[in-house]
């Protein structure tokens, strides 16, 4: 599609943006075509949401021009963007918890009977919306409520209630299943095909190959490489965003490694033991039903499942944040009674998946958030050590490339790719048996998911035991030893790597099928 003479639906020509001393875009030029779908990539930091943000309105330019088809609507606004059917899915939500998801839908552009919201009706056109467009989600049900899959597919309902025809999606894959992926590469296809714009900013290479039309490199605040996607390969894109040749999760094949525990419960060489662990929901249905597995030293127990499947509330359950029944011990300790503190204590580190409700507090500075739950150790007496902070936070900063490296600067200020490096940072640095890795690589780019790869494997090799739990089903591959996939809060097949392929997995994943 990126072959045909159509206008230019979008012109960015040297863009600048600066935060304080961040340099966000610097000279950033963009490209895009009306009637066709447009990959921007780039490393964590590279600019890309923050160019974004400022064609959808959020953010004034500090210099550059815009054309959106053929006008100059430099420095217009949000309201002017909307108007003008321009509209961004975000990476992190901006919904109303309190609200329905009908409710946050039409917010702003709601159906009203007489003075008040005309709920059927404001039901009914989402219902209508998810049933044209694929993206199922019950428009009754409270966004508190949702799993983030779930309100993944309402940010992008609510953008499309609103007739944009140039739709940019922020990493719009990160906790979607593959069925909710082709489903939705056939919303975007569709609205494509009707002469509407796609703009897509995604970490997945793969993606990138299957969907877009046309790639946009971005790399320091600056365009790099305009290329057509026919032709080009993950390893090409990837060389362009990171400069140097990268080790991407899809190149990766199975080492045939060989676990040498009987993973039977209670048997010898478990580090991790979990017996029937029953979660109860909000609504108090069980979202988490007699699960038990096992993970020995020098093993990674991948989970894969739709989102929503319990796989959230398993974790968080393990880690001390959710009341559960049953059993858990770690190196043969029961953490039943212990806090989340002293859980961390006995051994136990956890990359949460919501890095901004539990993995960080965002008016924190860096070095801050890289001590949480551990500030107890970096103690002189009874106040905090600042110095040993500060030397901590520098080492980590250079070991994780966190970007910009300001040990002071708010966590909200650093990109969603750069906060999720400051929680695994802080979590796989601290001494742990065992490792609950909740999407450790969402938002980041190729070079720090290979980074992230290299010490999960290297924790493997030292003897750690690893729960992973990835929407991403070639990352689960590409490390796990054994793969569990979790349907309807349990898990329905156990299966050795060796055995586990996509085609295997889809359906179970789905509930399609059952491990015999």
């Amino acid at each position: 599609m990126s072959e045909r003479s159509l206008p230019p639906a979008i012109s960015l020509r040297n863009i600048e943006k600066s935060f304080g001393p961040v340099l966000a875009n610097r000279g950033a030029d963009l490209d895009v075509a009306a009637g066709e779908i447009h990959a921007l990539v780039g490393e964590n930091g590279a600019g890309k949401s923050t160019l974004m943000r400022i064609l959808s309105g959020m953010y004034a330019a500090d210099a550059g021009t815009m054309e959106v088809n053929g006008r100059d609507v430099t420095g217009w606004n949000t309201s002017d963007a909307i108007a003008a059917g321009v509209g961004m899915v975000h990476q992190h939500f901006m919904l109303v918890p309190t609200l329905t998801v009908a409710e946050n839908v039409v917010l702003g552009s709601e159906i009203t009977r007489g003075p008040v919201l005309d709920r059927a009706a404001a039901e009914e056109a989402v219902r209508e919306l998810s049933a044209r467009t694929g993206l199922a989600v019950p428009p009754d049900r409270l966004v508190a409520d949702l799993s983030v899959g779930e309100a993944q597919r309402v940010e992008i309902l609510k953008t499309l209630y609103r007739g944009a025809k140039i739709l940019i999606l922020d990493e719009p894959t990160a906790v979607l299943s593959p069925p909710e992926v082709r489903e939705l590469w056939q919303v975007l296809r569709a609205l494509r095909d009707a002469g509407g714009t796609v703009v897509l900013i995604t970490h997945k290479l793969d993606e990138v190959i299957d969907v877009s039309d046309s790639i946009t490199v971005m790399r320091q605040g600056k365009t790099v490489a305009r290329m057509p996607t026919r032709g080009a390969t993950p390893q090409a894109i990837a060389r362009a965003m990171v400069g140097r040749d990268v080790a991407l999760a899809l190149d990766v094949e199975y080492g045939g490694r060989t676990i040498t525990s009987s993973h039977a419960i209670g048997g010898a060489g478990v580090q991790l033991e979990v017996r029937d662990l029953t979660v109860v929901g909000a609504r108090r249905t069980v979202v988490v039903d007699g699960v038990s597995f096992t993970i020995a030293p020098g093993e990674i127990l991948g989970i894969a499942g739709v989102e929503g499947n319990g796989q959230t509330e398993l974790v968080e359950a393990i880690a001390g944040l959710r009341h559960a029944a049953g059993s858990i011990v770690l190196a043969g300790r029961d953490l039943a009674p212990l806090s989340v503190r002293e859980r961390g204590d006995a051994g136990l580190s956890h990359i949460p998946e919501d890095r901004h409700e539990r993995g960080l507090i965002l008016d924190y500075g860096v070095a801050e958030n890289l001590i949480l739950g551990q500030q107890h150790r970096f103690t002189r007496g009874p106040v905090l050590d600042t110095q040993r902070i500060l030397a901590h936070a520098q080492r980590l900063i250079r070991e994780y490339d966190i970007r910009p490296s300001d040990p002071e600067l708010q966590a909200r200020a650093l990109s969603g790719g750069n906060q999720q490096k400051i929680v695994v940072a802080r979590e796989m640095s601290r001494e742990f048996k065992v490792l609950l890795a909740a999407q450790p690589t969402r938002g980041v780019d190729v070079g720090a998911i290979e980074f992230i790869h290299t010490r999960l494997r290297e924790a493997r090799e030292q003897g750690k035991a690893v729960l992973l739990v990835s929407a991403d089903l070639s990352e689960v591959l590409a490390l796990a030893d054994r793969v569990a996939v979790m349907y309807g809060g349990r898990f329905v097949a156990v299966l050795p790597r060796a055995d586990a392929t996509p085609d295997t997995i889809g359906p179970l994943m789905t509930g399609a099928e059952r491990a015999a």
